[in-house]
């Protein structure tokens, strides 16, 4: 009787240490190992574009267990999407990872200047400009972008004027590397931007403080990828090339979260 009590008593003992470690596994999964919780992955969209736009990249972040939050960018000028996203991101606890496409890279360059959690920015075919350049700057300083004035529908809304890229030239301006099925449905669904933000200057550039990794889409048409060596030399950024449209997060999801996790590990 001593022993069969002893038996069970050991493997009462065994099972608690089993669910105690496993417990504790899990934990520390969640933690990303001995680093520290993982970062949450905030993925900023661009114009004509929205947040669906990392559809790809946010399912293999989230199979991976990270948090991620792709907020719609208003569209409505730097000083007020800036805001917009200064707002969001101060809802978030814990360490960020500010990743930004095409125009969504202007943003969180001011946005993130002067936040402690925001560990690394990620430029996937974006803007990243100093202190005083606009949009329009940019996008001309380099040859090779089709989206000029010809390029746009413009329809007047209350307090402004909106800039649709033509359907007709939506995917060999955007996105020729996209099915045409899929470009036709990302043309119907586009977010337009108020023209006024073509002129509107940067402020106080983020990537001065944090560290930055940027991915050159050798096939932009919309930023010449001239224009995206250049930013990216001048941020100091690790530097990813790959041979794809503007939209490099929808034709080439996996290369974009392969940057996205080096930045990760980089500043792990």
């Amino acid at each position: 009787m001593f022993r069969s009590t002893w038996r069970r008593s050991w493997a009462a003992l065994v099972a608690v240490v089993v669910l105690v470690l496993g417990a504790a596994g899990s934990a520390a999964a969640g933690r990303g190992g001995d680093s520290g919780p993982k970062p949450t992955v905030v993925l900023v969209h661009g114009a004509f574009a929205d947040a669906s736009g990392w559809s790809g990249v946010a399912g293999n972040l989230t199979r991976r267990g990270y948090p991620v939050l792709a907020p719609a960018n208003p569209l409505r000028g730097v000083d007020t999407d800036t805001a917009y996203l200064r707002s969001v991101l101060a809802t978030v606890d814990g360490p960020v990872v500010l990743v930004g496409h095409s125009y969504g890279g202007f943003v969180l360059t001011n946005a993130a200047s002067g936040n402690p959690n925001v560990k690394a920015l990620v430029y996937v075919a974006a803007f990243a400009p100093d202190a005083g350049d606009t949009v329009g700057g940019l996008s001309s300083r380099f040859p090779g972008s089709l989206l000029g004035p010809e390029a746009l529908d413009v329809r007047p809304y209350p307090g402004g004027n909106d800039g649709y890229l033509k359907a007709s030239l939506f995917r060999e301006v955007f996105a020729a590397d996209v099915s045409a099925r899929t470009t036709a449905v990302m043309a119907a669904t586009q977010r337009p931007s108020e023209l006024a933000t073509l002129g509107q200057p940067a402020g106080e550039p983020a990537w001065r403080t944090i560290p930055t990794w940027t991915l050159v889409a050798r096939d932009d048409r919309v930023i010449p990828a001239a224009a995206q060596r250049f930013m990216a030399q001048r941020a100091h950024a690790r530097t990813t090339e790959v041979t794809a449209s503007h939209v490099v997060m929808v034709s080439q999801p996996d290369r974009t979260t392969d940057v996205i996790l080096a930045a990760i590990r980089g500043v792990s």
